[in-house]
């Protein structure tokens, strides 16, 4: 079982548990097995693009961040090796200012939560909004560029894109293709989040629990991601792969294997024999 996850956010998001300290996701970290854990929280926008108002830190806060993390890192040095970072997204004319979010910590990930619409003006956001095929398209175009730019090291919910589709269809086995291609050919890692898992079972309405798992199986008809036919693509290309928690609540490093387990149930052995994990 993999001991390892690149994928934490913290209270600074402010859609995360906001009583979750720093220390504790690393205590709950140590206490479950993990061996090493990057702090990946939704970067700040030097550029202030995204205007919602519950999903990322504020640019002021970026160095007490960094600081925090610097600091667990090296209190917990003999216990869990931490790694400071950023879950980035990628828009034109934005290169430059990733460029130093990626200077200024040890990994990053490629989480495209959305494109600029046709005029260039405003956002359209994967999950609130409706996809044309175009912007669908677009956004394959989007993690490609990131990707070829070496912005990240590993490419977060890669599937994302899945939420409010009726059905996998070309332009969404196009985009697939797209995205593995360019991870094959810039080595970049792709993520299985099984934060899509977790919030339809275990944390159903944002509400923890403890139901057996014969409950929380019957459940995995409401999960988007990680989409199984998205990942049968996958299985194609010489790309690796690994897990991620993507941890905002309490409750989700202890699931962790749970978690694991329905996400294997959700896309069946014939894909996941053939997929090439990484070992840490």
């Amino acid at each position: 079982m993999q001991n390892f996850n690149y994928h934490t956010h913290t209270y600074r998001c402010k859609h995360a548990d906001m009583d979750y300290s720093d220390e504790e996701y690393v205590l709950d970290y140590i206490k479950n097995g993990f061996k090493k854990i990057a702090f990946t929280d939704h970067c700040p926008e030097k550029n202030k693009i995204d205007t919602r108002t519950r999903m990322r830190m504020e640019y002021s806060q970026k160095d007490e961040y960094l600081n925090s993390i610097k600091n667990l890192k090296e209190k917990y040095k003999n216990r869990i090796e931490i790694l400071t970072g950023f879950e980035v997204e990628y828009l034109p004319g934005e290169e430059e200012n990733l460029r130093e979010l990626k200077d200024e910590t040890d990994i990053l990930i490629l989480g495209q939560h959305f494109v600029y619409d046709d005029l260039k003006q405003n956002l359209k956001i994967l999950g609130r909004d409706d996809f044309s095929d175009k912007e669908l398209l677009r956004y394959g175009e989007y993690v490609e560029k990131a990707a070829e730019l070496k912005i990240p090291n590993i490419i977060a919910h890669p599937d994302f894109y899945m939420q409010r589709r009726k059905k996998f269809g070309k332009i969404e086995e196009e985009v697939a293709h797209r995205i593995c291609r360019a991870a094959e050919k810039n080595n970049i890692i792709l993520e299985i989040n099984i934060n899509g898992v977790h919030k339809h079972t275990f944390l159903e309405n944002r509400k923890l629990n403890n139901a057996p798992m014969d409950e929380q199986r019957r459940r995995l008809f409401k999960v988007e991601y990680p989409c199984k036919d998205f990942w049968n693509i996958v299985k194609e290309y010489n790309v690796k792969v690994l897990y991620g928690i993507d941890a905002h609540y309490k409750g989700q490093i202890a699931n962790f294997k749970k978690t694991v387990k329905l996400t294997n149930e959700l896309l069946g052995d014939k894909i996941l024999s053939k997929l090439n994990f990484v070992e840490e």
